[in-house]
């Protein structure tokens, strides 16, 4: 049966605990005539639930389209907030951080106004080696994406070999937290996505099992990247290549990669959001299977000593978890005797959210899997899009954090313009 993808689901709020979705009302006025020169007043309106580490995203308004930086202050205070224009997707957008608690229903008011150079310091930096793509948050690594091919480490296994992935993956204190080519399972990268079993053309291929040659999923090109006070930006195009079609390896889905990183204190907040769209007239096949997705391989010592466990938003864990269909999971485990983990939040515009989820029991690793719940097409006009959120964060989760990151995340704030 054909699914179109990605397939439309509800944004009706979600209750987690006592944490409910945050509801947010941004008015923006103009001051005196709608001029490219006038600042304008933004007015923030908490809901049911305080603000507090939320991400802000509101449309540039067109009065103010040609510049490019802009003064943020908060009106109460005076205090200069940074901002940053996001120009990434169709509309451009401002973007910026609450850092300061905003209570459940209160306001704030902000002035911008068009500046001639950025008014904040890059906060968050991407440079380039030639091999890989290194986001900092200040002076701490957050995560390098590699777009050039990481050698298998057995050369007896040269297959193994993989770009377009994100490791290392660094948690605040500075340790490694993900995993890469283990023994156990050399074809877990980091963090990926691939799916394990595919038709094209009907032809088996899947760039999961790398050791069984039908596919692999590769880097092609790093299209933008750069930094900024607010946030970070990777855009990168792979290709999932079926390595059986007669005449050679044929690509069977373009992919690109948008991802972000933003600058928050005393954590690292990311998003990965991929588009996956057909190379050719013929659509894809994902078949059914209980694992393939996104996933994200864990530290080498969990999977050493067995020491690592999941805690869901649902309170489950490697014992019970499996297969569940929670909003967020999170991965942990101790390293160097302290403990750490990764927070992983599955969007609500998500094909079959929430998504069913393949937590190992046995390995530190786990993937969100929509094929569990049964195969699905993706067609030539109709792009495949999967949406993620990760929070790194040291010591334990802390359960009303994750419910309000996950909240911020699933219900973006609404935005509207309206004139004096």
């Amino acid at each position: 049966m054909t699914t179109p993808c990605p397939a439309k689901v509800s944004h009706q709020p979600v209750r987690s605990g006592n944490c409910w979705p945050v509801a947010l009302l941004f008015v923006l006025s103009l001051t005196g005539a709608a001029n490219a020169d006038e600042a304008i007043s933004l007015e923030i309106s908490a809901g049911d639930a305080a603000l507090d580490e939320t991400i802000i995203r509101t449309a540039l308004p067109a009065s103010l389209s040609t510049h490019e930086h802009f003064s943020l202050t908060r009106v109460d205070t005076r205090q200069s907030i940074p901002v940053q224009i996001d120009r990434g997707g169709e509309q451009s957008q401002l973007v910026w951080i609450i850092h300061d608690r905003l209570d459940a229903g209160a306001v704030r008011r902000y002035r911008l106004s068009p500046a001639k150079e950025q008014s904040a310091s890059s906060r968050v930096s991407v440079t380039d080696d030639g091999k890989r793509l290194l986001v900092k948050v200040g002076d701490k690594p957050v995560l390098a994406y590699n777009h050039s091919t990481v050698p298998s480490p057995d050369p007896d296994h040269p297959y193994y070999a993989r770009s377009g992935y994100i490791h290392p993956v660094y948690n605040p204190s500075g340790k490694v937290i993900t995993d890469d080519f283990n023994p156990d399972h050399a074809h877990q990268h980091g963090i990926m996505l691939a799916w394990r079993a595919m038709t094209f053309e009907k032809r088996s291929t899947n760039g999961w099992d790398q050791k069984a040659g039908l596919g692999k999923v590769k880097h092609a090109t790093v299209d933008a990247f750069g930094g900024g006070p607010v946030f970070g930006f990777i855009r990168a195009s792979l290709k999932h290549v079926d390595l059986t079609a007669p005449g050679g390896a044929k690509p069977a889905l373009d992919e690109t990669w948008d991802i972000k990183v933003y600058a928050l204190d005393d954590a690292f907040l990311f998003d990965v959001a991929s588009t996956q769209r057909c190379t050719s007239a013929s659509p894809v096949s994902i078949d059914k299977m209980h694992y393939g997705g996104l996933m994200i391989r864990g530290h080498a010592d969990w999977h050493t000593h067995r020491n690592y466990d999941y805690l869901t938003d649902e309170g489950r864990s490697k014992l019970d978890g499996n297969q569940s269909r929670p909003r967020w999971v999170d991965l942990f485990g101790p390293i160097e005797g302290a403990l750490t983990g990764a927070t992983i939040m599955d969007h609500p515009s998500n094909f079959r959210f929430p998504q069913p989820v393949r937590l190992h029991p046995k390995m530190p690793y786990f993937c969100f899997a929509p094929t569990s719940l049964g195969s699905f097409t993706i067609e030539p006009d109709k792009p495949y899009v999967s949406r993620y959120r990760f929070y790194i964060h040291d010591g334990p989760v802390d359960l009303k954090r994750a419910n309000r990151l996950w909240n911020d995340y699933a219900t973006p704030a609404s935005a509207k313009l309206v004139a004096n």
